[in-house]
């Protein structure tokens, strides 16, 4: 059975490859492994070592310690205002990832208005 640590890492390594839009063979050949070996990393079954870590860390434009935030409120869930419950692990969803990304194509000042509409609208609901 993986270790919690190693699931959370991998599922960091996933969110950050999705948030990039990466496929596992693209950062593979970052990386200079099989992406196999990536699919193994995202799901836990195999450890990440440090020196394999940093250059994925590398490969994605984050810094290591980005594979490890969130990892102490893993199991929690964050309270909106509302009472709706949303999942600390909100960006595991490629729903999610896809609707973050197609947010910021958008122009910044489009986007500010339609972020706006979303306020008013989560405010009426």
């Amino acid at each position: 059975m993986p270790h919690p640590v190693d699931v959370h890492v991998g599922k960091r390594i996933r969110h950050r490859r999705w948030l990039v839009g990466m496929t596992q063979q693209q950062l593979a050949e970052k990386v200079g492994i099989k992406f196999q070996q990536i699919q193994k990393y995202e799901t836990g079954a195999n450890r990440v070592s440090a020196s394999r870590l940093w250059d994925i860390s590398d490969a994605l434009d984050v810094p290591v310690s980005f594979f490890f935030e969130g990892i102490e409120d893993e199991d929690s869930v964050k309270e909106r205002p509302t009472g709706d419950a949303i999942p600390s692990d909100l960006l595991g969803d490629k729903e999610a990832l896809d609707l973050v990304r197609s947010y910021y194509a958008i122009p910044e000042n489009q986007r500010r208005r339609l972020f706006d509409l979303a306020r008013v609208l989560s405010d009426v609901a």
